[in-house]
């Protein structure tokens, strides 16, 4: 393990400063080796002044993606904002599938430390104003406190002025009257187009539908750029371009969102239940989180049998999670994987984890597994010791989100997260199919729509009671927390609707 500041302080077995070896030891000490194969600052307020921060999600690219993730980014936001210290405005009700959002931030600081983690806010801008009309935006302009401009409008200082319209575009003859329109305000530096100061926004928003686009915007804003967001760890952590990748494989873009979802920062430990080639670990670590992980496929772990890649039959030697790491100079970050059954954990009691943060098998690419029964798994360890394989047998969608859940309560620290997705046969779904845990409170609960009757939802969980061992099971005489047996249907049903969708397009050709 290489130099850095360790597990924070404040838990057993762990200091202030030091990794691993604290951070090994404090899973060394929570591992039981009988069950397992092993396989190988506060930030400072500037100001008493609260910032009013437009976020715009608006740039076209992006918004074709935040309008899939509409549910996801608001939450991702939420998240981010309550481990900053700050929460969402009051002043009016946040419209989710609107591109831009009023927030209050405590300072300027705080909103530039939202923006670093971010995947899914384009920008955000210090509000001066904003309304339902342009006669609104400027009266809302004229009662901006001066004194709060004027450190911005300098006469030895340089800015520009952008405006961007969302669902609409505007000729540069059109953009020019607007900008010239603002000639009240008190500019006095000189215009710099190209290495400005500072920057100012006009934000139009022309609505959602792009078949119905009205003649004048239905809410304008104006602000001070701050910060953009980081969507380009999207590009560069790609999927394509990762050394060791799946069938599974997680969307680098959703592997952040679940990152944030589950509030990882600098020196947590984040474990994945059902880590696969590891790509939900690689958002952690790019937090500097460490990460560590179990699953029960031998040749995964290991990096071994055919490859996912189109043109490579066989994955090379050095194809494995810890390459992975290595290729985005995270390496430091990484624990372990092992190969191990979730339904059997591996750990000593205690609270190890910051965040739990997994995609469960669903029985469509991967088939979801287990260890066999105790007969069939001492017959197997009989005729098995050379090539390390052992008996599994199927493992229910209902009873992994019942192992999963039990396990977030009895391994995660007090307000560490669980995220995990949930998939969903549409036509059954209600709130109350949602697995539940007396231990856990549910904080979010997001779609993704993967076909018309299936989806899944992005569930995220806190610990907010500590797991006692006297009553494990007793929660379950209360009916709200009995596992939903319909989830063990999922694989039947999602397949059936792809089989009568085959049949009507064929029938349809035919016509």
């Amino acid at each position: 393990m290489s130099a850095g500041c360790g597990p924070r302080a404040g838990r057993p077995g762990t200091s202030a400063c030091g990794p691993p070896p604290t951070a090994l030891q404090r899973l060394a000490c929570g591992l039981a080796v009988q069950d397992v194969v092993i396989l190988r600052n506060e930030g400072q307020i500037i100001s008493l002044q609260r910032y009013k921060c437009a976020i715009a999600t608006s740039l076209l690219a992006g918004m074709v993606h935040l309008l899939k993730y509409a549910s996801r980014s608001f939450q991702e936001i939420t998240s981010l904002l309550s481990l900053c210290g700050g929460q969402f405005s009051g002043e009016q009700e946040i419209r989710v599938y609107s591109p831009f959002w009023i927030l209050n931030i405590p300072s300027e600081e705080m909103a530039r430390g939202l923006m670093k983690r971010t995947v899914c806010a384009k920008s955000i801008f210090e509000l001066w104003g904003h309304g339902r009309s342009a006669g609104e935006l400027y009266a809302s302009l004229k009662n901006y406190p001066t004194e709060k401009m004027l450190p911005y409008l300098q006469s030895d200082s340089t800015y520009k002025v952008h405006i961007h319209t969302f669902n609409k575009t505007l000729t540069q003859a059109q953009k020019i009257k607007k900008i010239d329109a603002l000639e009240f305000l008190p500019f006095k530096g000189k215009v710099n187009l190209k290495n400005p100061e500072h920057i100012f926004w006009i934000l139009e928003d022309y609505g959602m539908n792009p078949n119905d686009v009205p003649e004048e915007p239905i809410h304008l804003y104006f602000g001070r750029w701050i910060a953009d967001g980081q969507r380009e760890l999207i590009e560069s952590y790609s999927v394509k371009k990762r050394h060791f990748i799946g069938n599974t494989s997680m969307d680098a873009c959703l592997s952040f969102i679940m990152a944030n979802h589950g509030r990882v920062k600098p020196n947590d430990i984040v474990y994945d239940p059902f880590v696969g080639t590891g790509g939900l670990l690689i958002s952690s670590a790019h937090f500097g989180a460490y990460v560590c992980g179990t699953d029960i496929d031998y040749n995964t772990i290991h990096g071994l049998g055919k490859a996912s890649r189109k043109n490579q039959k066989w994955r090379g030697p050095d194809e494995n999670i810890r390459a992975n790491l290595r290729q985005y100079g995270l390496e430091k970050y990484y624990l372990d994987a092992l190969v191990a059954d979730s339904s059997r954990p591996i750990w000593r009691k205690g609270m190890l984890f910051d965040a739990i943060i997994t995609d469960p098998p669903y029985g469509i690419r991967e088939a979801p597994r287990r260890m066999g029964s105790q007969k069939e798994t001492v017959k197997s360890v009989e005729r098995s010791t050379e090539n390390h394989f052992f008996v599994s047998s199927s493992y229910h969608l209902s009873d992994i989100f019942f192992d999963l859940l039990k396990f977030g309560a009895e391994y995660l620290v007090m307000g560490g997260r669980l995220v995990y997705w949930l998939p969903i046969y549409r036509p059954e779904y209600t709130e109350e199919i949602i697995p539940r845990h007396p231990c856990l409170k549910l904080i979010s609960n997001c779609e993704q729509m993967l076909s018309s009757h299936t989806s899944r939802r992005l569930i995220t969980m806190e610990k907010v009671k500590e797991f006692k061992d006297q009553d494990e099971n007793s929660y379950l005489l209360d009916g709200q927390y009995m596992p939903y047996r319909g989830h063990n249907s999922f694989r039947e049903k999602y397949f059936s609707g792809v089989t009568k969708r085959i049949a009507k397009e064929e029938k349809d050709n035919q016509k």
